[in-house]
């Protein structure tokens, strides 16, 4: 426990670093927000009976679109954070601050935790936020049990958490913080290219790979069957794999890229 103690207490101290950062740069977090609330009022109110009509094959129904339609939202808003962490971290490589905390007493891995757990703390109350406004508009969950919404709370985490641990790892090899920016952009973009929107069934059919093997679509597809009680199948295995894999791939890639030579 006493060798425990100092890297709880320096993990922390990053951890409120980071999220005071945050508060004095409000408009990496707003941009997560915007986006998906964007979207979410834009396809439920602009295309929603055409784009119900078009996946029911039959007459418009907006309320099942929305059903649809809010868990590829939440997941694209966990989408968007890791750009603000990527930013975040490659400001801090440009500006000397990594190379002083390689100095200092504290422990090497709290650096990194205090990014991380920032972020995803970000994106969880993003997410809740996002989801505020979907049950605003018409969302209900009458089928999910607690379980089910602590297990879907838990889905979410983890993609964050995966996905922020590969945007640390872009932001510390970026050489700056318009790259950084650049390079997280991908994230961004694959829940686009998901069953976010449409079923995978509905797409091209040489376009269906692209959105069926990928990390975001069973996700979606998890959280869908959490929330609605649809089935899941194998969504939920597949999700935790890709969780997992890229989290570690993440973790590695950051932490060896943190304890290099600085630049």
């Amino acid at each position: 426990m006493s060798s425990l103690s100092p890297a709880a207490r320096d993990s922390y101290t990053m951890l409120r670093r980071n999220l005071l950062h945050a508060r004095r740069h409000p408009s990496l977090t707003l941009n997560v927000l915007l986006m998906p609330i964007v979207l979410l009022l834009l396809f439920v109110y602009v295309f929603g009976d055409v784009m119900s009509a078009g996946i029911d094959g039959g007459g418009a129904d907006r309320a099942e679109y929305i059903a649809y339609l809010v868990p590829g939202i939440l997941l694209m808003t966990i989408g968007g954070a890791p750009a603000g962490t990527a930013v975040s971290v490659a400001m801090d490589m440009t500006e000397g601050i990594m190379a002083r905390f390689r100095t200092m007493a504290i422990h090497r891995g709290c650096v990194l935790i205090g990014h991380v757990v920032g972020s995803v703390l970000r994106a969880v109350i993003s997410v809740v936020l996002v989801g505020a406004v979907a049950v605003a508009v018409g969302f209900r969950s009458t089928d999910a049990s607690a379980l089910e919404w602590l297990a879907a709370l838990g889905l979410l985490a983890l993609v964050a958490t995966a996905f922020t641990w590969i945007a640390v790892g872009m932001g510390l090899a970026s050489p700056n913080v318009e790259a950084a920016g650049n390079n997280a952009l991908p994230l961004m973009i694959l829940p686009f290219l998901s069953s976010a929107f449409v079923p995978v069934d509905a797409m091209p059919g040489w376009f269906q790979p692209v959105a069926e093997y990928q990390p975001f679509t069973p996700a979606i597809e998890t959280l869908r069957g959490l929330l609605l009680g649809s089935a899941i199948g194998n969504d939920w295995w597949i999700t935790i794999c890709w969780c997992l894999g890229l989290g570690t791939l993440g973790y590695f890639w950051a932490t060896s890229l943190f304890h290099r030579d600085p630049r």
